[in-house]
C-alpha cells in the first residue's frame, strides 16, 4: 500500500517565478528517489498557495528523501521562497 503526502506552503510575493524554475530542475530528482511514485504541483495565483501531492511506496520513504534533501541543502532552497516552512501530512488512500 502507498501512502500520500502533502505539502502545503505559501510562495512569497515575488518569487513565484523563480521558484517555477526551481522546481522544473528539482523535480527529476524527486521522481526518481527510491520509493517516490509520483509527485504533482498545485498553485493557487490568488492566494499564493502551493501544493505538493506526492505519492510514495512508505513514510519510511519520504522520510528518507526529507532527510537527503536538508541534508544537500535542497529543502533550504525550496523554503527560501516560502512565507514559512512546508506543513507536511500523511494520509492514506481509504478505498470505499
Amino acid at each position: 500500500m502507498s501512502i500520500w503526502v502533502t505539502l502545503e506552503m505559501t510562495v512569497r510575493d515575488g518569487a513565484y517565478a523563480d521558484l517555477h524554475t526551481f522546481l522544473e530542475e528539482k523535480l527529476p530528482a524527486v521522481r526518481g528517489f527510491a520509493g517516490a511514485l509520483s509527485v504533482s504541483i498545485l498553485f493557487n495565483e490568488e492566494t499564493n498557495k502551493l501544493l505538493i501531492l506526492e505519492e510514495w511506496k512508505s513514510q519510511k520513504h519520504h522520510q528518507a528523501y526529507i532527510a537527503a534533501i536538508k541534508e544537500n541543502g535542497v529543502m533550504e532552497q525550496l523554503v527560501s521562497f516560502m512565507t514559512s516552512p512546508p506543513e507536511v501530512q500523511y494520509f492514506e488512500r481509504i478505498m470505499i
